[in-house]
């Protein structure tokens, strides 16, 4: 079983500018099959965004998505792991945090995201959520 962050994280993140518009974001999710993207000012991270947010924060409140950008929509007091950080640690982040992602990074620059479905299939992978995080997705 793995002990540490970097050996179930998702690696490599897909990122972008606070000044993205939320309808370039929201094509990125679809054409990559992600439910979340980092927003990195440089190569700081500044914020996560989730498909949800896009609906929540951007979308339901009216405006052209081609014109709104993604900064108000992001995240931005975030709660972040290392990959040598220890897998019971993110365990206990998300619950006292009620986050389904965490960011991770090294030295303040993002390399990877953990989930509750990366830790559901390592820890049982035989759970609902284990099945639903392998499966391919339905789009």
């Amino acid at each position: 079983m793995a002990q540490h962050v970097r050996d179930i994280m998702t690696g490599d993140p897909v990122t972008v500018e606070p000044q993205t518009s939320v309808a370039e974001v929201a094509r990125i999710m679809r054409d990559e099959d992600l439910g979340v993207v980092l927003v990195t000012d440089g190569d700081q991270l500044r914020g996560l965004v989730t498909d949800r947010d896009l609906v929540v924060r951007s979308v339901s409140k009216g405006g052209d998505p081609e014109r709104i950008t993604v900064a108000g929509a992001c995240s931005d007091e975030l709660v972040t792991v290392s990959p040598d950080d220890d897998l019971v640690q993110a365990v206990q982040l998300m619950r006292e945090h009620s986050v389904r992602r965490i960011p991770v990074v090294d030295h303040g620059h993002p390399v990877g995201i953990v989930s509750l479905g990366d830790l559901a299939m390592e820890r049982d992978p035989e759970s609902a959520l284990g099945d639903i995080s392998a499966a391919r997705p339905n789009a």
